[in-house]
């Protein structure tokens, strides 16, 4: 996908556009911390955590190699295996060897694990529902949504910067992931798959 835009003009400090970011990033950061709060409290996970669990849900065989759950999370190498040793110790997911290449490890949801996001879901749900949905109005989602698109598009590593993968068919070692992919599918979207 190829956006042009004018020219840039020159961003200073009092820049009118900044509302505009500042807005962003407090809207983000507040919903993030309610949705999170939420999950917490009625089912003792993490937002992070129910996104790698709804991951794990939708992906084959309910099992996603380490680097691409890292990738569309959009956590490092060690970042993901800490939230995965918590979800193993919780009995939510079980580290597996790839199917395709023994060199590779993979996270795999257990029965337990899958049940705890679908009790999960509704909480979640509920969240959006609440924190984001109920803010915008339905002429606004269209272009809250293509906003949010061009800035992801924009971003090496964003989401949308590529049709999803298809996991089934990912090597499992030594295959470095084209520049600039990631998920095709951001974590709102998929929030509702739980």
């Amino acid at each position: 996908m190829t956006i042009t835009t004018a020219p840039s003009r020159a961003l200073g400090a009092r820049d009118p556009r900044l509302a505009s970011w500042r807005a962003f990033v407090i809207a983000h950061a507040r919903v993030w911390r309610r949705l999170d709060e939420d999950l917490r409290l009625e089912h003792g996970l993490s937002l992070s955590e129910y996104e790698a669990l709804l991951l794990l849900a939708e992906s084959p065989e309910r099992r996603l190699r380490m680097r691409g759950l890292a990738e569309d999370l959009q956590l490092s190498k060690s970042g993901v295996t800490r939230l995965v040793d918590r979800l193993v110790g919780d009995g939510l997911v079980e580290r597996g060897l790839c199917t395709t290449d023994a060199r590779g490890a993979e996270a795999v949801l257990t029965a337990a694990g899958l049940e705890r996001l679908r009790t999960a879901a509704p909480t979640h749900l509920r969240g959006i529902q609440e924190y984001f949905l109920e803010s915008v109005t339905d002429d606004d989602l269209p272009v809250v949504e293509r906003a949010m698109r061009s800035v992801a598009a924009r971003l090496p590593g964003g989401p949308f910067a590529r049709a999803p993968r298809a996991r089934a068919e990912e090597p499992c070692a030594g295959d470095p992931s084209p520049s600039g992919s990631t998920q095709g599918t951001p974590p709102g979207s998929r929030a509702g798959a739980g």
